[in-house]
């Protein structure tokens, strides 16, 4: 409890330092612009250093670490996989291994290849299409019997336009969602992480982790959430 409140304590007062700061430049820096030009080249440097790309995100750690493990757990080496927009999984040694991406296909319109693919990757794309239940359907149709569908969204994450920001599903809300694309109910297992200074740290930058951030789990306080999903017959 007291790690949870110091996290959280700071993460405040970081946040509380940093609308001060954009406050005072309002009003002081016009009136000086070579300073204006130092604060703002100082801002962007400040800026660099705790954004995150999406392997190094704190409120990703977790969610990563957990769809690792389970892919680590299949005979990944024989399986042909799909990621559909990003690279992330492209080291790992499948059978074979594609990756494609908007606006080259979109996934709300038509699977790619039906029946093609024994693993299929759609991490934070869901979020971000027009008709969600539309694209999980053609993923279902993508994967062949027995496939393993692999997708995580964000939940309590502020909007982000890349280039749309259209949902998001709790974990039962994601069951669900998948569900009603074809998967049955009892092949569909879920996850979810988050804290309250993760949340909070995440309000204007996707924060860095380091290893004094707290990785507890608070489940009334999602950040993200996941599913490993298996195609029946």
């Amino acid at each position: 409890m007291y790690e949870g409140l110091r996290e959280g304590l700071v993460v405040n007062l970081k946040l509380a330092l940093q609308e001060r700061l954009r406050r005072k430049a309002r009003v002081f820096l016009p009136r000086h612009p070579r300073l204006e030009r130092i604060f703002r080249g100082t801002l962007a440097v400040y800026h660099r250093a705790i954004n995150a790309g999406p392997l190094d995100q704190w409120l990703r750690v977790v969610m990563n670490r957990e769809t690792e493990q389970f892919v680590s757990s299949l005979p990944y080496r024989r399986l042909d996989a799909l990621e559909i927009s990003g690279r992330k999984w492209q080291e790992w040694e499948f059978a074979s291994y594609r990756s494609t991406s908007f606006p080259g296909y979109d996934v709300c319109e038509k699977p790619l290849e039906p029946g093609a693919f024994d693993i299929i990757f759609a991490e934070q794309v869901l979020e971000h299409v027009p008709w969600p239940s539309r694209a999980a359907r053609n993923l279902w149709e993508m994967l062949r019997t027995g496939g393993v569908l692999v997708v995580d969204t964000p939940f309590l994450v502020r909007v982000h336009e890349e280039p749309i920001d259209c949902a998001r599903w709790t974990e039962t809300g994601l069951q669900y969602l998948l569900a009603e694309a074809g998967f049955e109910l009892s092949a569909i297992r879920t996850g979810s992480w988050g804290n309250r200074a993760c949340l909070r740290a995440n309000f204007w930058s996707w924060r860095r982790y380091r290893p004094w951030h707290s990785l507890r789990n608070e489940p009334a306080f999602p950040l993200v959430v996941w599913a490993f999903a298996r195609k029946g017959l």
